[in-house]
């Protein structure tokens, strides 16, 4: 009999729930965006975050299971994230997902949430199996991951300092794009000219594959503060085209370079910066020339949803990994460096 997984991902601020069948099959996957609210103050306001969790989870849960034709009932499992994230918006999702698990008697299982993005990828591509290269890429995190086989991986690289979509989102915020950052610096480095500015690709060729990006940022900044006082006549297309080049070429040098000293067929993307397509086309590219296969989500499964909550718990299920119900929200969650 197939097993159905109900998803619950609250971990910043989107509050979202799914139905996925078997880890693969998504019935349902309804996602709340508080993208709106927080657009104002140019980031993720912890508190309202939380309140606005509180608000939605419930509605969004009975939709999840109204989409997937299932009944509490039907559910062979309740998958929650349960770290890293906000810790006020963390617990919204856990409090729930473990009452429902001990007034309905349903096994309970923590994910991940990096571990759940890389899942993304079993959602879509059917043919993906480990082991592999992940990089998961986001607002909060840039991490680089051996993925041995389900349920076994090695952290073999992250960011020092910023994560690389923090990056966008700042870079936009200093100019008064609007957040979320991403796609509107990739919408107007379209227009400008990406060889424009030679900006430094820090630990470009360093052993490691740990990632530092503030230096990039402060470089980028103080360009647009000579911009705006008028001490260079470069277009901000042309330096917003620039920057992201350099953070795309350092995410594509140190993700290749690890599936080539792991020796792996495949590379994988997940999280919200790998909905870039610049990102996209020129790992494709880069990996066709060294006979590499990449993997990546659809758009809608880059950014935080429980679909992908949902597929990851339904491995761990299998693996007989089952929660507590006093597990505990933990905000600097990573997935163990061997």
């Amino acid at each position: 009999m197939a097993e159905q997984i109900l998803g619950i991902e609250t971990s910043c601020d989107e509050t979202a729930a799914a139905v996925v069948e078997d880890g693969k099959v998504i019935k349902s996957n309804v996602v709340a965006s508080q993208v709106q609210i927080h657009q104002r103050y140019g980031g993720v306001v912890p508190e309202i975050a939380s309140r606005k969790h509180l608000e939605c989870i419930i509605p969004v849960i009975d939709e999840a299971l109204k989409v997937s034709q299932k009944k509490l009932d039907d559910l062979s499992g309740i998958a929650v994230t349960y770290g890293p994230g906000l810790i006020g918006s963390l617990l919204v999702g856990l409090s729930v997902a473990k009452a429902i698990s001990f007034a309905r008697n349903i096994p309970l299982v923590g994910v991940n949430h990096l571990e759940a993005h890389i899942y993304a990828n079993f959602l879509e591509n059917r043919n993906l199996k480990p082991p592999f290269i992940c990089l998961v890429a986001s607002g909060g995190h840039t991490s680089l991951i051996y993925v041995q086989d389900f349920g076994n991986y090695q952290l073999i690289g992250e960011t020092r300092d910023d994560a690389a979509g923090e990056v966008f989102d700042k870079i936009s915020k200093f100019l008064n794009l609007g957040y979320p950052g991403g796609p509107v610096i990739e919408r107007l480095a379209k227009q400008g000219n990406s060889l424009a500015i030679k900006f430094t690709r820090p630990f470009f060729k360093t052993e490691g594959y740990d990632f530092s990006f503030s230096g990039l940022k402060t470089a980028v900044i103080y360009c647009l503060k000579d911009k705006k006082d008028g001490k260079n006549s470069l277009q901000i297309e042309d330096i917003l085209a620039s920057f992201q080049k350099a953070i795309i070429d350092i995410l594509v040098e140190k993700t290749l370079k690890a599936a080539q000293d792991f020796k792996t067929k495949y590379v994988v993307l997940a999280g919200g910066v790998s909905a870039n397509q610049l990102l996209r086309k020129n790992i494709r590219e880069r990996a066709r020339q060294i006979n590499l296969r990449v993997f990546h989500p659809s758009v809608n499964l880059c950014t935080d949803n429980a679909a992908m909550v949902a597929s990851a718990g339904y491995y761990k299920l299998k693996n007989k990994e089952k929660s507590f119900l006093d597990l505990e929200g933990i905000s600097r969650l990573k997935i163990a460096r061997n």
